[in-house]
């Protein structure tokens, strides 16, 4: 068994306030090293089997297609998740 990821984010130009509100809470929190956040969205999709080309292509497609919205959102990363296997024994 497999598992991809698929990673999504907005596009740079698109507001994110949740990115905001937690940028702004981090220095509070003593976390000023960081000067700005997006939140962006993870999909773990598992496979019967390993993970091939094909398979990451699909998942690319699906992410591109489904997963995420075009308009507003780029697919950033689409990889297999190499620790989904020693997580499964």
């Amino acid at each position: 068994m497999g598992r991809v990821v698929v990673d999504v984010m907005p596009k740079p130009e698109i507001l994110d306030p949740q990115g905001k509100a937690v940028a702004g809470a981090l220095p509070r929190l003593g976390f000023a090293q960081f000067s700005s956040v997006r939140q962006g969205k993870r999909f773990e999709l598992e496979v019967d089997g390993p993970v091939t080309e094909e398979i990451l292509a699909a998942a690319r497609a699906a992410g591109e297609q489904v997963l995420s919205n075009p308009v507003i959102e780029d697919v950033v990363a689409v990889y297999e998740d190499t620790d989904a296997e020693v997580a499964a024994r």
